[in-house]
């Protein structure tokens, strides 16, 4: 079988799809691609994603971008993988959680940090916007305490049980804990964070820097 995955190993929505094979031990070819990279805005890569993004996945001739679905096909496609380690549950109400929490990583705690980010990491200090920082904080620690608040409650987001949900929302909650500017202690959120980077898999992106 020949698997490709199209994106820079710095994006978030990248990590994502990188755990999720490496969680797998599906092997794949990683090509680099987006920022610095380039290759995103050639005919080529956009004839398979039109948007321009990353990342891409590319599996025998089948090619699937958005990071979240490319988790929700990982775990479905490979559910047998390593003794189902990614299975999705049968019970719906199982599923409908962790398709809950993919979402509100999508719908929210991204975009709350997502100005914050841009303003810190990718912004000259001399033209940085203070109330943009600030009004990202603040969404974002919002985000954080309810996240926090739930994980008072449950080893992992969507219950009992690691799952595809932990890789989405665990990669955005390592961005917010590494983000530079103060926020308050959130000590569920960080044990969670730690116990997910005691996987191998999860050790792979959630040690990487911003850039």
């Amino acid at each position: 079988m020949t698997r490709r995955l199209w994106g820079r190993a710095s994006s978030g929505n990248v990590q994502k799809a990188i755990w999720a094979l490496e969680e797998l031990a599906l092997p794949y070819e990683h090509i680099e691609a987006g920022g610095t990279h380039g290759i995103v805005g050639e005919a080529r890569y956009q004839a398979m994603n039109p948007n321009g993004l990353v990342p891409t996945l590319e599996e025998d001739g089948f090619v699937l971008w958005e990071s979240n679905a490319i988790l929700r096909y990982l775990a479905q496609a490979h559910a047998d993988a390593l003794g189902g380690v990614l299975a999705l549950p049968e019970n719906p109400r199982e599923r409908a959680l962790i398709d809950q929490w993919l979402d509100w990583q999508a719908t929210a705690f991204t975009p709350a940090m997502r100005d914050a980010f841009l303003q810190l990491v990718r912004v000259a200090p001399e033209k940085r916007n203070a109330d943009v920082i600030e009004a990202s904080r603040a969404a974002s620690e919002r985000c954080a305490a309810m996240l926090d608040r739930h994980l008072a409650g449950t080893p992992y987001v969507a219950g009992e049980r690691f799952s595809i949900a932990d890789i989405a929302v665990g990669c955005a909650a390592h961005r917010w804990l590494i983000l530079p500017f103060d926020k308050e202690e959130r000590p569920n959120v960080v044990a969670w964070r730690d116990r997910l980077a005691q996987r191998p898999a999860g050790s792979s992106v959630l040690t990487l820097p911003l850039t």
